[in-house]
């Protein structure tokens, strides 16, 4: 499944914040983003057909809750950002990262012992 980026700003809230009614999503997501209401109304109905989200009628009202996990979303972008820019392989996209983004000590350290761990396998 495919979820743009426009359509992880409605995710990314239902994940957070669980059941929402579609004034609530509108709520969080329009403002930070400056969409009107209309346009998150339409990504609401773009995720409903992907069956990445669901409504559920609850006192009255429908409420969108998520039906894939984030886990699983942000596994399979990752595996797709990998697979398409560095050829499935790990080593260069650290390498990438580590060349063109300053690294804080913290991120080397945990590195280093991500690289331990898999030495111990």
């Amino acid at each position: 499944m495919s979820i743009t980026a426009a359509e992880s700003q409605v995710m990314e809230v239902l994940w957070r914040r669980g059941p929402l009614a579609a004034d609530e999503l509108v709520a969080e997501v329009a403002e930070p983003q400056g969409w009107g209401e209309a346009t998150v109304k339409t990504l609401i109905n773009r995720l409903l057909k992907k069956n990445a989200i669901r409504s559920v009628r609850e006192g009255g009202r429908h409420r969108y809750e998520a039906l894939i996990q984030r886990t699983d979303y942000v596994q399979t972008e990752s595996q797709g950002l990998l697979d398409r820019l560095f050829e499935g392989r790990l080593a260069p996209l650290v390498a990438h990262f580590a060349e063109h983004r300053a690294l804080k000590p913290d991120e080397v350290k945990r590195l280093r012992k991500l690289l331990e761990d898999l030495d111990d396998e």
